[in-house]
């Protein structure tokens, strides 16, 4: 025989405050989670349908919901920022500041001499994607080349095009 339902009825009224003042989806179908089976009698496998998802996701929402409502948001994990960091974005501040020394003097900046001193600071190697993403995080660029020579003339060069002798003939 089946265990008797039992509702939480602190938590339907807290799932009724979470739905109402919803601003995402997910916040939204954990409240449902909890209020579809609390007040329409539904069972798990009715309330997964009515929410699209599994039957198992139902029990996960409600305890996600359930935790939710326990800690105050403070408290609330957060998965953004970067977990895997080598270097504080002050420490990477702090490495790059000799080489923007040297480009803001018009040095041109390289690579392969950054990812070498990034390896020593670290103790171990890294790969090039690590050097280029640090850089693009600091707002460093790539600079391309102009489209002409700084010291092109172009009055010399039409006056060459007009002037110039044909390298080919017509047979």
């Amino acid at each position: 025989m089946a265990r008797t339902r039992r509702v939480d009825m602190e938590l339907v009224t807290q799932a009724q405050v979470v739905a109402a003042q919803a601003n995402d989806v997910e916040s939204l179908r954990c409240a449902q989670a909890v209020l579809l089976p609390a007040v329409l009698g539904a069972t798990l496998e009715q309330t997964a349908m009515l929410l699209g998802v599994g039957r198992a996701s139902v029990v996960r929402l409600q305890g996600r919901l359930r935790e939710f409502c326990a800690k105050p948001e403070a408290e609330r994990p957060n998965w953004g920022g970067r977990r895997r960091a080598s270097l504080t974005p002050e420490e990477e501040k702090a490495f790059l500041a000799r080489w923007q020394d040297e480009s803001n003097v018009g040095e041109v900046s390289v690579a392969s001499p950054l990812r070498a001193a990034l390896a020593q600071k670290l103790g171990h190697p890294v790969a090039a994607s690590v050097v280029y993403r640090m850089l693009a995080r600091h707002g460093w660029r790539k600079v391309a080349p102009d489209t002409r020579h700084p010291k092109s003339d172009p009055q010399v060069q039409d006056e060459w095009k007009k002037n110039s002798p044909r390298l080919w003939q017509r047979l």
